[in-house]
Order: structure tokens, then sequence, then C-alpha cells
């Protein structure tokens, strides 16, 4: 990770944690307000102060503190000190339960609305960039098993009709948790509808922490595309021999290769071996021989030329391959709120399957992922960013809500007791209660950083 990659990772990082943070605790905070609650200090973030505001309204005073990951709204609270005669009516722990569910249940809300909104202002303004659900199956995979062709174009999943790449792979995730054998509406190459029947029985999905289509055995399909140089190293055999970027490589050997991994695979394949490149630039066609240097790569010797290496779309096929999703106002909201929705209950299912096995723990993700992820999705653009935004704050919203003493979800649950048993939790249930949820999120948190590391290392 060099410096010019930190310097986009870590504000977005900052920016992406500040604003999750910020929508959950105003959801309390706002609330809580509403509903005659006096608040004592709304803070984003945690330990020492940087910036303080004190409101001479009502007193509340506003932070935001040196350790960016998390925040809280501290309310008047009789168990907390002492609470003056006047204002006892504005303590939390003196308010009905149902006013109390309301304020606990507004932060997750929040989160939820975010995405709502973000989805809404990428389906209605920005427009969503979009690849057609166009697929090609990868050989003795369950998808090759189901007949699926090159080309093959996706329109519904289980009756489920599908638009987008994304969309396609969203459902296909979601009918899965539903049952194992898939039934997909495709539209052939041809123009003809034809129906694939996916067995994923024997498909363990989510078991390790790899790319879901790819187990399934589909990516995304197009028509052979240019094979171009990137960046040349320094002093390397691709330098030497005279390749420039933007090279485009017409054929190895005299054979025009298949991709770009086939081309950096035959590369590799040959170390030492002078080999010849045709390749076509400004100035015309021209043949270059380049000998691959020998090179260790995970563990394996292999040839390299020191040169990137990547497919070009020509212009007159990209619209056949992408477009920009921008719905009307109604079918935006209704669909920001379809999408929010899907997503929750699939976070929420997939969280479930965690504890029977079904998923691996593996894909539980720290700091470190979403702020290389805040990096890669600003670099990319507005909606990608936008909507990586709106997934980690559906997976906040989620995760807060789950019954874990501690979060959200955990307080919600002793005020359903509350209800139940016509009185509060006891002082000492709510201590246990506290020292087990700590620890549960503590062991989450620690994953999660583990997980981050073993991402880095590999």
């Amino acid at each position: 990770m060099n410096l010019q990659n930190l310097l986009i990772i870590l504000p977005a990082f900052l920016l992406t944690i500040g604003i999750l943070v910020t929508v959950h605790e105003f959801g309390h905070f706002w609330v809580a307000r509403r509903l005659g609650v006096k608040v004592l200090r709304f803070s984003v973030g945690f330990g020492k102060p940087l910036w303080t505001y004190v409101s001479p309204k009502d007193q509340t005073e506003y932070a935001i503190a040196a350790l960016p990951l998390g925040g809280y709204v501290k309310m008047l609270d009789e168990r907390e000190g002492e609470v003056p005669a006047e204002e006892v009516h504005r303590a939390f722990n003196r308010q009905t339960v149902w006013v109390r569910m309301a304020v606990v249940v507004a932060g997750p809300l929040a989160n939820f609305m975010l995405a709502v909104l973000i989805y809404f202002f990428v389906f209605g303004v920005t427009g969503n960039p979009a690849m057609y659900p166009l697929v090609k199956p990868l050989p003795n995979t369950p998808a090759a098993l189901a007949g699926f062709q090159p080309g093959d174009k996706i329109t519904q999943i289980n009756e489920q009709p599908v638009t987008t790449f994304e969309e396609a792979a969203m459902t296909l995730v979601e009918e899965f948790l539903h049952s194992k054998t898939l039934r997909i509406q495709v539209d052939t190459q041809a123009g003809s509808p034809a129906e694939r029947s996916l067995d994923l029985n024997n498909v363990a999905l989510f078991k390790e922490e790899n790319d879901v289509l790819s187990k399934i055995g589909l990516e995304p399909w197009s028509p052979k595309l240019d094979i171009m140089l990137g960046q040349i190293v320094a002093d390397s055999p691709a330098e030497k021999a005279g390749l420039q970027p933007k090279d485009k490589i017409l054929a190895v050997d005299g054979t025009k290769p298949e991709s770009a991994e086939a081309f950096v695979k035959y590369i590799q394949q040959h170390a030492n071996t002078p080999i010849t490149l045709q390749v076509e630039r400004a100035s015309g066609v021209t043949d270059i021989t380049v000998t691959p240097a020998l090179k260790e790569k995970e563990g394996k010797q292999v040839g390299q030329v020191g040169a990137g290496v990547g497919e070009v779309v020509p212009s007159e096929i990209l619209p056949t391959l992408q477009f920009k999703q921008r719905l009307g106002l109604f079918d935006s909201v209704t669909k920001s709120i379809q999408k929010t929705w899907q997503m929750s209950i699939v976070t929420l299912k997939l969280m479930g399957r965690m504890l029977t096995g079904e998923v691996s723990l593996k894909n539980i993700s720290g700091p470190v992922t979403i702020a290389k992820y805040s990096g890669e999705t600003a670099s990319a653009g507005l909606p990608y960013y936008l909507g990586f935004l709106a997934v980690v704050s559906i997976s906040l919203g989620v995760l807060n809500l789950l019954p874990i003493p501690m979060l959200d979800g955990g307080h919600l649950l002793y005020y359903v007791i509350e209800i139940v048993k016509g009185s509060p939790v006891s002082p000492r249930v709510e201590e246990y209660g506290l020292r087990f949820g700590m620890a549960v999120v503590g062991c989450i948190m620690v994953l999660a950083v583990y997980n981050d590391i073993m991402r880095l290392i590999n």
C-alpha cells in the first residue's frame, strides 16, 4: 500500500465512519429530544474530545472525540447520577417502556433510512452504473452442468426478474438461502428464451471467503477484448525490449491470445525464453522480442516481463455490456426500499448461518477491510462509493438489532421482557448481561481484525 493509496483510503475511511456513526447516533438523539428526554452529550467518537460545543439553549454538549470507531448519546438518567427534581420527568429511566424502545430502535432505523436515501439518489439522480447480466460458465462447475452457454443473459431467477449483473448475483444468494435448486430464465446469444436448472445441493457457497459466483461457475461474459499493456516497471525486461504503456498485444509467438489471463499465463510459462510480441501502437504495428525473467511468485518460479496487463473494451461494444440504470421518482423510491429490505434480510440470514457453520467466520470484516473498500470505491466514483456506504450502513443497522446486551438489540430484548413480566429486569441481570455483551462484541472485533490481518498477509 503506497502513500498515494493512503492519501485516498484514510480520508475516505474517516468520512465513511463519520457519516455512519453520526447518522446512527442522530437517530437516537432526534427521537429522544422529540419524546421529551434530555440529552446531555452527543459524541462522534470515543476518548478524549478534540472539539466540543455546548448549546446555550438546552446545555447539550456536542463533541468529536479522538477514536472515530463509534459514538454515543448520553441522556439524563437517575441510574448514572443525581437528577434535579425539576428535571426528573426528562430522565430516560422515567420514560414509558414504549418511549425507551422508540429511542433505542431509532439508531438502526436511521441507518436503514440512510441506505434508502442513498439508493434513491443513485437510482434517481446520478444513475446506477450497471452491467447487463451476461454470463459465461466455467468448465466443470454447476453452471456448466446446468447448460449455461457463453453470452446467456439472465432475465429471471426463480421467477424474480433481474436487470443488472449485481441484481442477478444478489438474487442468486437470496434464492440459494431458500432453495438449493434454482430455475434460471435466460435469453441466449441467438435471442431465444431458455431455462437453466442450477443444482447447488453439493456447493458450500459460503464456507470459504471466495467469490460466490465463481463457486457456482459463472462469471461476466464479454466478447474478445483488446489486450493492452499498462505501467512498465523500470529496468525490467519489458522496458529493455522497448515495450510501452498502451501497447496493444495482437499476437504472441504468432498466435492471438484468448484473454489477458491467457497472455499472462503464457509469459509465466516461458521464463528465460525469448518470445515475440506483435504490438500495435500509434506509430503502427511492430514485432518486439522480450525474454521473461525468472521470478518467484507465491512459492512458484514463473516468468515475468515487468508490465501491467489489462483488457480494453472497444467503445463500440460498451453499450451492449453496460448501461446507466436511471429510474423515475416513484420507481426510485420503490427500488430503494426493496433493495434495502433485500440487503437487510440477506445480511441477517447470513449472520444466522454463521451460528450453524454454514457460513464461514472468515466473511466477517473489520476496519481495515472497510478502509480498503472505502478508498477503492471513492476512487471509482461517487455512485460506487455511495453504494458501498449504503451496504455498510445496512450491515451496521442489522448488527445493532441483534439481541446482544450492549447493542441496541440487547436493550430492546430487555424492554420486551419488561413488557411481558410487567417490571424492568433487575440491575444484577443488566450487569451480567453487559459483561456477556462486552465479551461477545469483543470477540467479534478481535475476529474481524484477525480476518483483516490475514487478508493483508495473503
